[in-house]
């Protein structure tokens, strides 16, 4: 089954006049998110999505709620993923306010000081680092150069070039 998924029914433009087949069959529905009903009782995913058409004067309330939800009800890996969505659709609710002002205004800040956020961005900075070494040692810079340049010791940099040789040998 698939869902279109519109803000309101109002945006929906009822051209199902070649897919009238999945329509009949109920292989697809439309779903508005202003009829849904309240955030609240419904799953976190469709209510973060129903937080794009919540009004100014709920966003609010209704973040914090939802936020507070993620972080009881959802394992730290989908946290690591929702949370920043969240806050993405927060950005363009209020496009005036700074991330910092919306982070403290809904304590995400105090969630990018958990353990679990802190290693998902130590594993991205070293899965860059480790992108990065290639590149470097296309400029014909030096195993020592290029450690230092990525903040990692020789023997792994020596390890990473030693590979990266290995495969454009076997192709």
């Amino acid at each position: 089954m698939a869902g279109l998924i519109y803000p309101s029914r109002s945006l929906d433009t009822a051209d199902t006049q070649h897919y009238r087949e999945f329509f009949t069959s109920q292989r697809v529905r439309c779903i508005y998110l202003d009829e849904l009903g309240e955030s609240a009782s419904l799953p976190i995913g469709i209510a973060t999505m129903k937080l794009i058409v919540e009004d100014e004067d709920k966003v609010i309330k209704t973040a914090q709620e939802l936020i507070n939800r993620t972080q009881q009800e959802i394992s730290n890996e989908t946290q690591q993923q929702l949370l920043p969505l969240i806050e993405t659709i927060l950005v363009y609710k209020f496009p005036t306010m700074s991330i910092k002002e919306i982070e403290s205004m809904f304590s995400l800040s105090d969630l990018k000081q958990t353990k679990v956020y802190q290693e998902g961005r130590e594993e991205g900075r070293e899965e860059a680092k480790l992108e990065t070494i290639p590149r470097l040692l296309a400029l014909n810079l030096t195993v020592e150069q290029i450690a230092k340049a990525v903040n990692l010791n020789v023997e792994t940099v020596q390890k990473i070039c030693q590979d990266i040789q290995r495969q454009s040998n076997d192709n």
